[in-house]
């Protein structure tokens, strides 16, 4: 079996996650976040609509984190979402993570917005 070294082209990628943080290119940051392939930054949840929809032309796809268990999507944010071009995927925080990663890697335009496991 063969071994290739992930590379990530100067983006974003999740390093690791734990309880209420995320270590996201090197640096820890507390409670949720939202991670682009520009930059990662400590994001308040879904009531925190603005830096979401300023995604819109910038990402096909946000990667919705919903903590430690699976759960839906809020309804009034998703549809704000779709309103902009924004399609968004809910999943728990952990896999999100991970998805995130190997989408970054094959350079697709992809966003992560995970609340803390």
């Amino acid at each position: 079996m063969e071994f290739h070294e992930v590379k990530y082209n100067n983006a974003q990628p999740v390093d690791g996650y734990g309880p209420g943080f995320f270590r996201v290119a090197d640096e820890v940051i507390q409670g949720g976040v939202l991670v682009t392939a520009d930059a990662a930054i400590k994001w308040g949840g879904p009531d925190e609509l603005a830096p979401l929809l300023a995604l819109a032309g910038k990402v096909d796809v946000l990667l919705y984190g919903t903590g430690a268990d699976p759960a839906h999507l809020p309804a009034d944010l998703q549809e704000a979402l779709e309103e902009v071009g924004v399609a968004v995927e809910a999943m728990a925080s952990a896999p999100a993570c991970r998805t995130y990663n190997v989408l970054l890697a094959e350079g697709r335009r992809i966003a992560l917005a995970a609340l803390p496991v």
